[in-house]
C-alpha cells in the first residue's frame, strides 16, 4: 500500500476544507492509498509563502510518502511557472503526483508522458533565464558597463601601518570602511609580500 500526503488549500477563512477532503480521502481508498499526513493552508493562491505546501515538501524529501494528492493543481501552486517547479520537484523525488479534478496521475504511462513535457518545459524555462541573464552581461560589457561587485580602493601601506601602531582588526574594519575579513586578507598580503626587515 503506497503512502500518500494529501494537499488541501481554501482561499478565505469562511471556506472549508473538509470538501476538499472528503473527495480526496475517497479517491485514495479506491486507489489503494494509506493518508499518512494531510497538509492545509488558508491563504490566498498568489501568495507565495505557504505553512502547509513547506511542510508537506519538507516531509516529500524525507520521505514521508510515495504519493500526493490535490484536489486541483490551482490548489497547490500559484502559477504555471511555480506548478512546474513543484511537479519537477516531486518527479525528482520518485514521487507520484494525482489531481482529482484534472484527473491527473504521474504513476500511469500518460502521467509520466505528462511529467516529461512538463519537465522539458521547466529545463525551456530554466535555459532562458540564463540566456537572457548572459546577454544582459554581454551587452553590459560592450557598453563598458562594470558588471558585479566593485573592487575595494584600499590604501593598503596605511592599513599595514595603522596595523603596526596596535589598531584592531575592528578598528582599522570601521576606518577603512570594509570587512574585518578583508583587512585580515590585505594584512596577509602585505606581510607575505613585504622584505624581511618589516614584521
Amino acid at each position: 500500500m503506497k503512502r500518500g500526503g494529501v494537499y488541501v488549500r481554501v482561499s478565505t477563512l469562511d471556506q472549508h476544507p473538509e470538501t476538499q477532503l472528503l473527495d480526496l480521502r475517497q479517491m485514495a481508498a479506491q486507489r489503494g492509498f494509506e493518508v499518512v499526513q494531510v497538509y492545509t493552508d488558508r491563504i490566498s493562491g498568489t501568495k507565495a509563502r505557504r505553512p502547509g505546501l513547506d511542510e508537506l515538501m519538507r516531509d516529500a524529501r524525507r520521505g514521508r510518502f510515495e504519493v500526493v494528492l490535490v484536489w486541483a493543481s490551482d490548489r497547490i501552486a500559484r502559477s504555471v511557472k511555480h506548478f512546474l517547479e513543484v511537479l519537477d520537484e516531486l518527479n525528482r523525488l520518485n514521487i507520484e503526483f494525482v489531481s482529482f479534478r484534472e484527473n491527473i496521475d504521474t504513476g500511469g504511462p500518460l502521467g509520466r508522458a505528462i511529467v516529461v513535457i512538463i519537465g522539458a518545459i521547466a529545463e525551456l524555462e530554466r535555459n532562458l533565464i540564463v540566456e537572457r541573464v548572459r546577454a544582459g552581461m554581454r551587452r553590459a560589457r560592450l557598453e563598458g558597463r562594470h558588471i558585479g561587485r566593485r573592487p575595494l580602493d584600499l590604501d593598503r601601506e596605511a592599513i599595514l601601518r595603522d596595523r603596526q601602531h596596535g589598531q584592531s582588526l575592528g578598528q582599522l574594519a570601521k576606518t577603512y570602511r570594509a570587512s574585518r575579513a578583508t583587512i585580515h586578507r590585505v594584512l596577509h598580503e602585505q606581510t607575505s609580500t613585504a622584505p624581511e626587515k618589516v614584521a
